[in-house]
């Protein structure tokens, strides 16, 4: 199994700024939610300094894009 790491960045405010392999239909926050509802946040990994990573498989990141397109 081929894992990723999407590297997350917080804005002062604690909504997401910038996340990895977003689909461009969605915003930050709302791949952030995705990801969270959908993977869990056993796969998260927080970081000082307002950033964080969430470590998964290629194929569930790629299969949540393609259904953020529909």
């Amino acid at each position: 199994m081929d894992n990723i790491t999407l590297h997350v960045r917080f804005a002062p405010d604690g909504t997401v700024a910038e996340i990895s392999e977003r689909p461009a239909a969605l915003t930050p926050q709302q791949w952030f939610n995705k990801l969270s509802e959908a993977i869990g946040m056993k796969a998260y990994q927080t970081f000082a300094g307002g950033r964080g990573v969430f470590k998964v498989a290629r194929d569930q990141v790629e299969a949540l894009k393609a259904a953020a397109v529909v």
